[in-house]
């Protein structure tokens, strides 16, 4: 798997520093593979057309989505790859040796 530099990290978490983006990542997420349409997104998000416009493309320019034509609708949908390599860029030295203690699929107490 590609490795994820600082800078592209920096990008990525920058885009993620805001509500709006952050509130769409995580129903992007949420959708998986199907992805989301637009009028569906902007519903589920309180944002109109043109706000969501706006963000996809700062969420796009960070590698995090891609967008779609199906029929006369837009899908959008995260990239898989970017997400993982997100995940592995923040855990991989986790914890001075213990990245066990990073293990996201246990419920540790923090």
């Amino acid at each position: 798997m590609e490795r994820l530099e600082d800078q592209g990290a920096l990008s990525i978490l920058a885009a993620l520093a805001n509500e709006h983006r952050l509130k769409i990542f995580r129903k992007l997420l949420d959708a998986g593979s199907h992805g989301v349409g637009a009028g569906a997104l902007a519903e589920a998000t309180g944002l109109s057309q043109s706000n969501l416009v706006f963000h996809m493309h700062e969420l796009a320019d960070a590698g995090l989505v891609q967008s779609s034509k199906q029929g006369r609708h837009v899908v959008h949908e995260l990239r898989p790859q970017t997400v993982r390599m997100l995940l592995t860029f923040l855990t991989e030295d986790c914890c001075q040796g213990h990245p066990e203690l990073c293990d996201l699929s246990s419920n540790h107490a923090a």
